[in-house]
């Protein structure tokens, strides 16, 4: 300040107004340096929740039946959907957490569909499997890509599978999907005659039904106007019609859940699936050679997703770096590992990269932190697990046939030209809705694509590791012919 003519005057300076001091989540997350902040990956965060929240409701329909002895996952006489939804949801909030704490990636991870069905409907349907042993073949999965990860090997085996047969597998698990929604609905189910029929005797008679259809039209109408939440609201809306249905008209037949209410929606978690696994029982009950081939037949069902996954979500972002890689590769695809481990050992299947984080991400989600707060939510639904256990199958259906759908567009990437490969994908493809086996559908794709390379004269350009699968799976499918020449039980 200076004094002229009696007068007081400030002089003014130019100094740059300094930066504030960035918080502890800004430093820990990177929300500056990626454009985002806590509001912004919040609301991110929510939109991938009630993306993927449906997946609370079809674990437990995959996973609700019985097993090889007649006892159903979380113990008691009869389906324990409650447990099961709060056991997918407690696995699904740990991991996905995780996922946000240490990779920074707006990721998120839950029950993955098709490795579910793979332990529902062939693993623990093998002669003296139970639940507890399916789950041990999802742990002993976890481990074997986790040490992959931790060596570097994991993107070694992805390279050695060709692409097409990765399609075809991806493709092949969306039509059994789409089929097992389809038979849980009542829509297809066994008929006189034939090995199937549709609706009962080939006609929509019964309101279950019904439900399922409207649901089904609702779902499709929503995707094609480009609704967010599309499967969501579909499952909504179909199970508040069921619920009106039933009240009015005491109509039965929904199957293994009735949409009534006998009790309160919000309750203490059940965990009594937390710790039913084996990593014995399948060992002794199946062999070593059996155990080898399923664990990698839910491998390789659980590996390429996730890589692919990772890259869309980070495109979706602008996350990936010069070379298309998204940032901390590795920190990624280790909790993506941990989380199979940790879905056996929940007793609800493994847990996997959803590709549905990408609405999150277009929501403005672009660390870390948007991942955590999915997981928050995940974990305060473990309360209202008797809500989602009060969804009808036939309102939960049409969300795995509309899953089936998006699977199937992959189909595309298959050169139908070039018999070599058109025909090993097409059988990949076939195999696992008619053989009602995702494994077997792996298992005969991959004896068909060596057998059609080594035809045309490209053996020499098959990987090692394809060739040694292709003998695996044949010994595989002569288990029975082989253990009883050798006077084997």
């Amino acid at each position: 300040m200076t004094i002229s003519n009696g007068t007081a005057t400030t002089q003014q300076t130019n100094q740059p107004t300094p930066e504030p001091t960035p918080t502890w989540l800004d430093r820990t997350f990177k929300l500056t340096e990626r454009g985002t902040n806590v509001a912004q990956e919040f609301r991110g965060g929510l939109v991938t929740f009630f993306s993927m929240v449906y997946i609370l409701v079809l674990n437990p329909l995959i996973l609700s039946g019985p097993d090889s002895t007649g006892a159903f996952l979380g113990g008691g006489s009869e389906p324990n959907i409650a447990a099961i939804s709060a056991g997918t949801a407690l696995i699904a909030g740990i991991m996905t957490i995780l996922m946000g704490a240490v990779a920074n990636f707006p990721l998120a991870l839950a029950a993955g569909l098709g490795l579910n069905s793979i332990i529902a409907y062939t693993v623990v349907q093998l002669p003296g499997m139970t639940w507890a042993d399916g789950m041990g073949i999802i742990v002993i999965e976890g481990i074997v890509i986790l040490l992959l990860v931790l060596t570097g090997l994991r993107e070694a085996i992805f390279r050695a599978v060709p692409k097409v047969l990765r399609t075809a597998i991806s493709v092949g698990i969306g039509l059994f999907i789409a089929l097992v929604g389809l038979v849980n609905a009542g829509i297809v189910s066994t008929g006189e005659g034939t090995p199937l029929v549709f609706g009962v005797n080939g006609s929509i008679s019964t309101w279950p039904l019904v439900v399922f259809i409207i649901g089904l039209f609702l779902t499709i109408a929503l995707m094609a106007r480009g609704v967010k939440g599309a499967i969501l609201w579909s499952i909504m809306v179909s199970t508040v019609i069921a619920f009106i249905i039933e009240a009015v008209g005491k109509v039965g037949g929904w199957g293994l859940t009735e949409p009534k209410l006998s009790g309160s929606v919000i309750n203490v978690p059940d965990f009594s699936t937390l710790g039913e696994f084996s990593i014995t029982g399948p060992f002794q009950k199946l062999g070593v050679l059996a155990v080898v081939v399923l664990a990698f037949s839910v491998m390789l069902a659980d590996f390429f997703d996730t890589m692919g996954t990772m890259v869309a979500v980070a495109s979706e972002g602008d996350l990936l770096d010069e070379e298309g890689n998204p940032p901390r590769t590795q920190a990624i695809l280790l909790v993506d590992s941990l989380g199979a481990i940790a879905g056996g050992m929940g007793g609800v299947s493994s847990n996997t990269s959803f590709v549905e984080s990408a609405t999150g991400v277009g929501e403005g989600a672009r660390t870390g932190l948007s991942a955590i707060f999915t997981g928050i939510l995940f974990l305060l639904s473990t309360f209202l697990a008797p809500l989602f256990a009060l969804v009808p199958s036939q309102a939960a259906a049409p969300a795995l046939v509309v899953v089936g759908f998006m699977m199937m567009q992959q189909v595309v990437d298959i050169d139908w030209q070039d018999l070599a490969v058109a025909i090993p994908a097409f059988i990949t493809i076939i195999f696992m809705p008619f053989g009602y086996s995702i494994t077997v559908g792996i298992g005969v794709g991959f004896i068909v694509y060596v057998f059609m390379q080594a035809v045309v004269g490209r053996a020499s350009k098959v990987h090692p590791l394809m060739w040694l699968t292709a003998v695996l799976f044949v010994l595989y499918f002569l288990m029975d012919p082989i253990t009883n020449a050798l006077g084997i039980n």
